[in-house]
């Protein structure tokens, strides 16, 4: 009777009662394909596992940043040739001495101002507009001891100039008060006669030998 259990493919063992099943063929769950579709899937359920984006994500996310950073900034865009960035007194006073006879609007602005920003749109067409005009943009914060001996207190803030007529106008103007540069342009943009060359711009001789001194780094 013994024997006939030993060699019968089900048995209790004698420890659990449990019933003993011998070893059948491997199923086809157990199989490598099938462990490496079990890893794909938990790899898919749990995304913490995914350390390294897809190789076009990361392509595409460099592209991106390259791209961001080659934009020029807000400040650093120019309407036309009629629109000249100065970075000193003597290119402020040169860009003033070029411009002869014609009507020069002169903007102080700060790269941190809110409206200057918003200003600047407005003001690049606005140039566009008057290919005539000369359009120059002071960086208060490069030519601060210019900027204080031409009384520029707020920004953004206008000059107007003109050939032998010198400063016709200075004034500080925002986005929404846009209408008094429009307004200071029908004024002052009028044909002129003129009698020979224009003469120096306003005392920019006077101002140039004041400021100097105080534009040089000490030493």
């Amino acid at each position: 009777m013994a024997d006939v259990l030993l060699r019968s493919p089900t048995f209790f063992s004698v420890a659990g009662n449990l019933p003993f099943l011998p070893p059948l063929s491997p199923s086809p769950s157990s199989t490598p394909q099938a462990k490496q579709a079990r890893r794909l899937c938990s790899d898919v359920a749990n995304p913490v596992l995914f350390t390294r984006p897809p190789k076009r994500i990361s392509q595409l996310k460099v592209r991106a940043v390259v791209a961001q950073t080659d934009e020029p900034q807000w400040w650093e865009k120019n309407a036309g040739p009629n629109m000249i960035d100065v970075h000193s007194t003597e290119e402020f006073i040169s860009a003033l001495s070029n411009a002869g006879d014609q009507l020069v609007i002169v903007e102080f602005y700060g790269t941190w101002c809110g409206s200057c920003r918003a200003l600047f749109p407005k003001l690049c067409r606005t140039a566009v507009e008057n290919p005539d005009i000369v359009f120059i943009k002071v960086n208060f914060d490069e030519n601060k001891p210019m900027c204080k001996r031409l009384n520029v207190r707020v920004l953004p803030y206008f000059h107007f100039y003109r050939g032998a007529d010198g400063q016709l106008e200075s004034f500080s103007c925002s986005l929404a008060k846009f209408q008094k540069i429009k307004d200071a342009i029908a004024m002052h943009n009028t044909a002129r006669c003129s009698l020979g060359p224009p003469v120096v711009v306003g005392n920019i001789q006077n101002l140039l030998e004041a400021s100097a001194p105080r534009d040089k780094p000490r030493q």
